[in-house]
């Protein structure tokens, strides 16, 4: 006979079982944009460039208002990856340049790697400029099962070309291979279908999987997209003409080039929810959509963005340099379709990911990122009560938020970027129904998850910064004093006075006080940084013309490598 002790060790692990399937792991899918604006998406309220699928995403879901993300490419990715502030890993400056002999450090854990341990299927699309210069750096051996994209910072959207100080070289790659025969696609539509296929292909892989009798795995997709930043020189807003001449009511030319770059980035969003909900997927996905950085209407990299009403771009420290357009979706979100005004940091994705998939012991420790899975679920109140945008002692610029308050000292590319850089007014009609009847609203309702207009205009409402809100404090709507970071720390309350147009240094002294010796604090654990010399091996016309893994390989010949360091 049977003990009772066998029968209770087989009823505990029966039950075990069935809530191990009724909570089975969600896919993950993460799409990052490059360089878009805080105003370029309908859901903050901008009618001039629909973006019909990526509202129609976000108000079903969380809408995060008060969401920062550093000033460029290499640092935000780096964040993201990491979990960590990039002073803690060396990243802070600047970007990796296509010539340097280095990247994210390999002592770091990824993103990928935590979720491969968890069983996950890991696939990268894109972009990722966290090193190339040997293999080991690459996508494929940092946790990803599979990846194709384009290893730098900028290139061209149809001959797949990076360029760097007159340098010119193929970079777009299939794990280490460079891939030729691509010529003339266009890089965001060719990213987004190598996007449907991997689900498809994901989706058909874990059918017969289970007609075998064995496991299934949840994927992590990782979509990096080209869009919108801006391309070479020689084409720097590249776009189809005939999607161009869709948004042929914006008057300015550039604009309207953007407003066709941006048109093929909602779309793949589209197209990315349907190929979900295809394949039986969507309902049980988290979808994360961020911005890497603010947009750049003007200067290096312009791509004629719109950070408005925020001021600064692309490279800096104010809100329009760091505050990030982002929402996520997903049905296991308890509370959905609301705008969050909880303070949240792109290193956060990994502890709040990793949560969301009960997986919290396998974070490490020493990660400045925050667990705010029951923030985004539930409404909770953040764990988050400060965020470090970042401290460039080279550059000898550094902010910090604390609560509401933002301390801000020195001026990013000599202070030609702190403007606010006001919208191109030339708007289409404002019709929510693109957003009702869009690919990612069709996807939704089909596994029961609707939207109303009603709702739609509440949100929009609710996400719209103001830039001088009603019952504005008397000592702060009176001050008028204008701040130049480069001679003195400035001081902001963010809550009051979001565009950053009142300077409160000396009317708060004793704060300002308090919020330098925070910064002084994470500047006492700052790594230097990693910036380094440029590698005439680097030079593509030693690899047949193609950006790879220089720093794997022997250059043909002395005289070719004496010449390409002349070159540099």
């Amino acid at each position: 006979m049977l003990s009772l002790r066998f029968y209770i060790a087989l009823c505990f692990l029966a039950c075990g079982t069935a809530a191990q399937n009724d909570s089975s792991l969600p896919n993950i899918i993460f799409i990052i944009a490059d360089d878009l604006g805080w105003n370029d998406v309908g859901f903050h309220g901008s009618n001039q460039i629909p973006t019909p699928n990526i509202d129609a995403l976000a108000y079903r879901g969380v809408i995060l208002n008060n969401y920062y993300v550093q000033p460029l490419c290499t640092p935000s990715r780096c964040a993201l990856m990491t979990g960590k502030y990039p002073i803690h890993t060396g990243m802070q400056h600047y970007v990796i340049l296509n010539q340097e002999p280095r990247g994210l450090p390999l002592s770091e854990k990824l993103i990928p790697q935590y979720l491969k341990n968890l069983g996950y299927a890991t696939h990268a699309i894109g972009k990722w400029h966290l090193g190339f210069y040997k293999k080991e750096y690459t996508p494929e051996h940092r946790g990803f099962d599979s990846y194709i994209g384009h290893w730098t910072g900028v290139l061209d959207y149809y001959d797949h070309s990076g360029t760097e100080k007159e340098l010119w070289g193929l970079d777009i790659h299939q794990g280490l291979d460079p891939l030729w025969d691509l010529h003339g696609k266009y890089l965001t539509e060719f990213y987004t279908e190598e996007a449907v296929k991997t689900i498809s292909h994901h989706a058909k892989t874990n059918k017969i999987a289970e007609e075998s009798g064995n496991s299934t795995k949840p994927l992590f997709l990782y979509l990096a997209q080209i869009a919108v930043h801006s391309g070479n020189p020689y084409n720097p807003l590249p776009a189809p003409d005939e999607t161009v001449d869709k948004f042929s009511y914006i008057k300015n030319y550039k604009r309207r080039r953007y407003a066709a770059m941006l048109h093929w980035l909602d779309k793949s969003v589209g197209d990315v929810v349907e190929a979900l909900a295809e394949n039986k997927m969507l309902d049980n996905s988290i979808i994360v959509f961020t911005t890497d950085n603010g947009g750049a209407p003007a200067g290096l990299n312009d791509n004629f963005a719109s950070n408005w009403p925020l001021r600064g771009a692309k490279f800096t420290l104010w809100e329009g340099g760091t505050r990030g357009a982002a929402a996520v979706w997903s049905p296991r979100l308890k509370k959905r379709g609301r705008v969050s005004n909880h303070l949240m940091h792109i290193t956060d994705w990994l502890p709040t990911l990793l949560s969301a998939v009960n997986a919290t012991d396998e974070i490490r420790t020493n990660i400045d990122g925050f667990d705010l899975w029951d923030t985004l679920s539930e409404d909770k109140p953040s764990n988050r009560s400060e965020v470090l945008l970042n401290i460039d002692a080279k550059d000898s610029v550094a902010a910090l938020r604390v609560g509401e308050w933002k301390v801000i000292i020195g001026n990013s590319l000599n202070g030609s970027r702190n403007s606010w850089y006001s919208p191109i007014h030339s708007d289409y009609e404002d019709n929510n129904g693109l957003i009702l009847t869009s690919k990612v609203s069709k996807a939704m309702d089909s596994i029961g998850y609707p939207l109303t207009e009603e709702q739609i205009l509440s949100s929009r409402k609710e996400a719209i910064v103001i830039c001088e809100p009603e019952n504005l404090p008397d000592d702060i709507k009176e001050s008028k004093i204008l701040c130049d970071a480069h001679l003195k720390p400035c001081l902001f309350n963010i809550i009051s006075d979001p565009c950053e147009k009142r300077n409160l240094a000396e009317i708060y002294p004793k704060k300002l006080e308090e919020m330098l010796h925070i910064l002084d604090r994470y500047n006492s654990t700052a790594l230097p940084p990693s910036n380094t010399h440029l590698d005439p091996n680097s030079h593509p016309r030693l690899w047949d013309y193609a950006w790879t893994n220089f720093g794997d390989k022997t250059p043909p010949s002395k005289k070719d490598t004496e010449k390409c360091n002349d070159d540099l």
